[in-house]
């Protein structure tokens, strides 16, 4: 009797404990599926957002062909400003002196010093100054521009590669000038070397603090191991890319007297990167995709040099104009890159630039068929049946490419056929993804290593790494907000008829995707961005309540001011190109007319006069000039309430 009794309280005990263990399982199960769910959204925000930024690129690439064709001034007037975005630079014309013989290196200097050949003693001399965050001095970098250029002119458009079980290659993925992320591969598999080879799928610079470091790392292993060092090209080598994400101003920071030298060869060499490599004729490389008229044959064929900016594309222009050009200011005035209705023999064609940009920039989907890319604004999506296609047609087995952020560092779609690579950890912040790299052998499957760089000496609990990047997300898109403020409040307005101030869920939604077109899931995120009433009613005003665009005239109106602010980087980046003695001054006639320009391209509805006006109060000495760095700068986003809103708000 008693030994029943504490038979069945034990059973219930038991039991009890078991139920307990199973609601705390449920919970947890529930809270890791949340804390991923606002990582996931966080996530969405920051690619929706980077991806709206290089459509804005590829419009402002646009713009300078407009210009081209509408500001006939400009080109009698600066003949090295159209050279420049359309045609080569002819480095080969100027003497290697005229460069590198101009520089001295300073027996203060206390940097690595480079010695010519390189070995790989160098290799190591790099990474150890690097470490110790030196710069490599300036006479070098160039040496190393014109060294890597030199033996990249001998390298056909795809890199053939061989391997074996007992030689493996190792592909990464996009780095953006995360030098910590380079680093930390090599710790964990070898530095390049004969038995130990490498592909680099592009996307070398841009974005992080240490692009010039890593290039230099690439390029001088590329030039003691030219045969087992593999570049290729991605996106963001391409000067117009650089001017706006960070790596032409890294340099001319780091390189204030001869930064300009360094751009300009830089420049050329990223026109000789080979554009794939292919792995035992059966793993295609390289760094965005494919499209359903992806042709390896005419790719491989192509004089790859004349792609002076992948964002360039050629257009016609009339030949008696370009004719009259030449006799004006002579032959570097009309851009090789331009078509005219004349021979081509000289001139990248148009199919040729949009299989390149194909390359470069596409995209994988689930979905079948082959459709304009409309988040990046260039490239496609493909679909399984178009890998198939490709893949089959030239008797490969498998394309691995780059050119995305994925939460694990790589990614495998299209029935295995596709693979996507990203080396580039925490690449929007701490904690938001992973890196990868992908070890390759003949006959082998392929292995996969992920990895994070820290610098705590333990990693953040996965909620304090999800609060950071989700603060970090909305407070980037509230700036995307309050620079289509006017336009987002029309928007509003149409929907309330009632003037209440108040909008549905459904119809704040339906006004922030039709104004901003970035694909979010706004009703998961209204809690983020908008106060609601007790019957779920939006207060559509309070979009904005918390942040402003600083005025630097008060009496500026709020349309001009956003306006302004939107596209503070693209004018920044056509300022800074026809600043042509690179005072970081502007006349009042060049900034008049190339704002009507771009008024016209941009399609804006800003009265010149607003433009004059604010233009005339920026210029404070009144000389007939205004700093237009400075001007552009004035304009900036305020968040009132930063402190109170680090709280653990959540997503979802």
């Amino acid at each position: 009797m008693g030994c029943g009794t504490s038979s069945s309280a034990k059973d219930r005990k038991s039991e009890r404990a078991l139920r307990a263990a199973l609601i705390i399982q449920n919970w947890y199960r529930g809270y890791s599926a949340r804390l991923k769910a606002r990582q996931r959204y966080a996530l969405t925000i920051f690619q929706s957002i980077e991806y709206a930024d290089e459509q804005g690129q590829l419009q402002l690439s646009n713009f300078f062909s407009f210009m081209f064709e509408n500001y006939t001034h400009v080109c009698e007037k600066d003949p090295e400003f159209v050279s420049r975005l359309f045609g080569n630079t002819h480095q080969d014309d100027k003497d290697r002196q005229d460069y590198v013989g101009l520089v001295d290196v300073p027996d203060s200097y206390n940097g690595p010093r480079l010695q010519f050949p390189l070995t790989f003693t160098d290799i190591d001399l790099l990474i150890e100054a690097f470490k110790q965050q030196q710069i490599l001095h300036a006479y070098y970098v160039l040496e190393v521009l014109f060294e890597t250029k030199k033996v990249l002119k001998q390298m056909p458009n795809f890199t053939h590669v061989k391997t074996s079980p007992s030689k493996q290659i190792t592909i990464c993925g996009d780095l953006h000038g995360k030098l910590d992320d380079l680093l930390l591969i090599f710790y964990k598999n070898g530095l390049p070397s004969g038995s130990n080879p490498y592909v680099f799928n592009g996307d070398f610079v841009d974005r992080g603090k240490n692009s010039v470091e890593i290039l230099m790392i690439l390029f001088v292993s590329f030039l003691v191991y030219p045969n087992d060092l593999h570049l290729n090209r991605g996106n963001h080598e391409d000067f117009m890319m650089n001017m706006r994400y960070g790596f032409t101003k890294e340099v001319l920071h780091k390189y204030k007297l001869h930064g300009r030298k360094i751009l300009q060869l830089l420049e050329d060499v990223y026109t000789w990167l080979p554009i794939g490599t292919i792995i035992d004729n059966e793993v295609l490389v390289i760094h965005g995709g494919i499209s359903e008229s992806t042709d390896l044959n005419l790719l491989h064929h192509m004089e790859r040099n004349k792609m002076k900016s992948v964002l360039m594309p050629p257009f016609p222009i009339d030949e008696d104009y370009a004719t009259d050009l030449k006799n004006k200011v002579g032959t570097t005035a009309v851009p090789r890159g331009v078509r005219t209705s004349g021979s081509l023999s000289e001139q990248l064609t148009k199919h040729e630039w949009e299989q390149v940009i194909d390359i470069l920039w596409s995209d994988p989907r689930g979905k079948r068929g082959c459709y304009p890319n409309t988040s990046r604004g260039g490239g496609c999506y493909f679909g399984p049946d178009i890998t198939s296609k490709i893949l089959n047609r030239y008797q490969l087995k498998m394309l691995v490419r780059s050119h995305e952020c994925k939460p694990e560092g790589y990614e495998i779609c299209h029935d295995g056929k596709v693979v996507t690579v990203f080396s580039a950890s925490n690449y929007y912040e701490e904690g938001s993804n992973r890196g990868a790299y992908i070890r390759l052998g003949s006959g082998m499957t392929p292995q996969f290593f992920q990895y994070q760089v820290t610098r705590a000496t333990c990693s953040r609990p996965l909620y304090q790494r999800v609060n950071i990047m989700e603060s970090s997300a909305i407070r980037i898109l509230k700036e995307r907000l309050i620079s289509r403020k006017t336009d987002l409040i029309r928007a509003f307005q149409l929907q309330d008829r009632n003037k209440s101030g108040k909008l549905s869920l459904g119809q704040w939604a339906f006004s922030m995707e039709n104004v901003l077109g970035l694909n979010l899931p706004w009703r998961s995120l209204s809690s983020h961005l908008v106060t609601t009433d007790k019957d779920g009613n939006v207060d559509y005003m309070s979009s904005f309540q918390d942040v402003h665009i600083q005025k630097p005239v008060k009496e500026a109106q709020s349309t001009l001011i956003e306006t302004l602010y939107r596209h503070r980087t693209d004018l920044q980046i056509i300022f800074n190109i026809i600043d042509s003695d690179h005072s970081g001054l502007i006349s009042m006639e060049e900034f008049r007319t190339m704002w009507k320009l771009f008024n016209s391209h941009y399609s804006v509805h800003i009265d010149d006069s607003q433009v004059d006006e604010l233009a005339e109060r920026m210029d404070l000495n009144k000389d007939g000039s205004i700093d237009f760095n400075e001007f552009l700068n004035a304009f900036y986003v305020v968040h009132k309430f930063d402190k109170l809103h680090k709280s653990d708000s959540t997503l979802a």
